[in-house]
């Protein structure tokens, strides 16, 4: 199948990070954080297509991000704490790569697809606990000194914002 028939197949809407999703589950379960309460968990599908990316934002919970099919695909984490970069490749077959990722509550995430030529594509799921709003969801490039983090090792990555 080619990226254009898996958006269809899973009906798949633009993400305003980059890429395709669909939610395809929110917990009726509700958990108290702080002063609101929210989903326990929520899933998507999220598809990257041949240069696409999803760029650098931050979520206010942990996400889990699983591998289903297609391109490797480049996971990068950044917590802007310790200033530690990690990158991961995920994959179900391929050689140094994982099937699964962790991106704790705080911390800066982006990805790209390794895809090599049109049609191809990455998709993975998303897990988010507890659930995902886009109210807890920033840009990392709409952060306060965000600039400031993006030298050295990071820097190689800043067409991500």
């Amino acid at each position: 199948m080619t990226a254009r028939d898996v958006i269809q197949t899973l009906g798949l809407a633009p993400h305003p990070e980059g890429g395709w999703y669909r939610e395809i589950y929110r917990s009726a379960d509700r958990v108290q954080r702080g002063t609101e309460t929210r989903s326990a968990t929520t899933a998507i599908y999220y598809l990257l297509e041949h240069q696409q990316l999803s760029r650098w934002h931050v979520v206010d919970a942990d996400e889990i991000w699983h591998f289903y099919g297609g391109a490797p695909l480049e996971l990068l984490s950044y917590d802007p704490r310790s200033r530690e970069l990690k990158r991961e490749v995920l994959h179900s077959t391929a050689a140094d790569t994982r099937p699964v990722g962790v991106i704790p509550a705080g911390v800066w995430q982006a990805a790209r697809t390794l895809a090599q030529a049109p049609g191809e594509y990455s998709l993975v799921g998303c897990t988010v606990s507890p659930g995902f709003e886009f109210a807890g969801f920033r840009f990392t490039i709409d952060l306060p000194d965000h600039s400031a983090h993006f030298v050295g090792d990071l820097s190689q990555y800043a067409a991500l914002l």
